[in-house]
């Protein structure tokens, strides 16, 4: 696995980039299938539902590290599997849905480049939304290193 940070595309963007040791239909699976999410995301058991087409809703219970309990729901706006999955996620007092890209690239058959990119509305929602998606990629690394080894 490699990781880099690109540099920043916009004011308030970020996007990061890594090449998981999974085929890109496996990392496709780990986004889309509620169950799958729940185990790497931090989504509490049972809270994760999933409508994977475009317009489809998406909702998930996430449970932080000091034990609170985050609601997060938003839409799929655009869907290509396996490569291209963007995400609206609906924020409270916002007008509009903050947007992450997903998009995956195969390799070759065993490894996929993820990136994810997302333009917030301030440099702290910038910050503290790439510091969730690293989390979000370290905790999708390692579930996919250990279901690798149980193969």
């Amino acid at each position: 696995m490699s990781t880099e940070q690109t540099p920043r595309t916009g004011p308030f963007s970020y996007a990061l980039t890594r090449t998981l040791d999974a085929p890109a239909e496996t990392v496709w699976r780990a986004w889309t299938t509620p169950d799958e999410y729940a185990r790497w995301a931090y989504a509490v058991p049972g809270s994760v539902e999933m409508d994977v087409r475009p317009g489809g809703a998406w909702k998930a219970t996430v449970a932080t590290p000091d034990g609170d309990r985050v609601p997060l729901t938003g839409s799929y706006q655009e869907v290509a599997e396996p490569r291209l999955l963007v995400l609206g996620m609906d924020r409270p007092g916002g007008a509009d849905p903050s947007t992450m890209a997903m998009e995956l690239d195969a390799r070759d058959d065993y490894r996929t480049t993820i990136v994810l990119r997302q333009t917030c509305d301030t440099a702290e929602e910038r910050d503290m939304a790439e510091q969730g998606s690293t989390l979000l990629l370290d905790s999708l690394t390692t579930y996919l290193d250990q279901n690798a080894t149980r193969s």
